[in-house]
């Protein structure tokens, strides 16, 4: 048996503002579970105090700080699962920005046992055209070169079995800007059981994302021929 039930993956990147209420939020309702969880953050090489924040956790039970040098948010997600996955029977993913707050997620949780993976898709979002036209585009690929079954491809409140979860982890290159969308891609080709709700979305109150202009479109495009050679190699095998 795993030495936890929940392993929760956090990747934080210049979230000083908000940092320390979003964890502890999550703390309280996961400890409302009464299950056996273990939280981890990962502080991606934040520039501010982030970290200074985080260390107020140093001595929680159920919090685990780990300070890496930055490596962007897609690398960051994928090191959190392939570390989680040893750890317990089902991973969780969420964002430091308060945009997705815990309390939906008692609802996923009640019913992990009918499905191999569940999805909170962002509801009432409020995103740039341009953001808007890239959200479309992850879906349309992800349908195209995997299947259909997922109504948010790339959110970042998503429940997954670790069995499942563990070998997908190991064929995604570290340096995959989207490993989210090739994970949906994968539990969509593998025809896995999958839940879709409706979480709500917030506006951001604190900080920005670090990802904006021309930079949010390259990373675009890398993410996009990422996909096509993940998606050759799975074929080739």
């Amino acid at each position: 048996m795993k030495e936890f039930d929940l392993a929760l993956v956090m990747p934080v990147y210049n979230e000083k503002d908000c940092i320390a209420g979003v964890v502890q939020s999550w703390d309280e309702v996961l400890t409302s579970l009464n299950i056996r969880y273990q939280i981890l953050v990962y502080n991606d090489g934040s520039k501010d105090n982030t970290l200074q924040v985080l260390q107020g956790f140093n001595n929680s039970l159920t919090i685990k700080v780990i300070d890496k040098p930055n490596a962007g948010h897609g690398p960051t997600i994928l090191l959190g699962y392939k570390q989680a996955v040893p750890l317990a029977a089902w991973v969780f993913q969420c964002d430091s920005d308060g945009e997705m707050m815990p309390g939906s997620f008692p609802a996923l949780w009640a019913k992990r046992d009918e499905y191999d993976a569940l999805f909170g898709y962002r509801e009432n979002r409020v995103q740039s055209q341009s953001r808007a036209f890239i959200s479309a585009a992850s879906r349309f690929a992800v349908k195209t070169f995997f299947g259909a079954g997922i109504r948010d491809v790339n959110t970042p409140y998503r429940l997954i079995r670790a069995a499942i979860l563990a070998d997908m982890v190991e064929t995604i290159p570290s340096n995959t800007f989207a490993p989210n969308v090739l994970i949906s891609g994968e539990l969509c080709r593998r025809k896995c059981r999958i839940f879709n709700a409706p979480v709500p979305h917030l506006q951001r109150r604190t900080g920005q994302s670090s990802v904006v202009g021309w930079k949010l479109w390259k990373a675009v495009i890398k993410s996009f021929f990422q996909t096509i050679r993940y998606t050759l190699e799975r074929r080739g095998r």
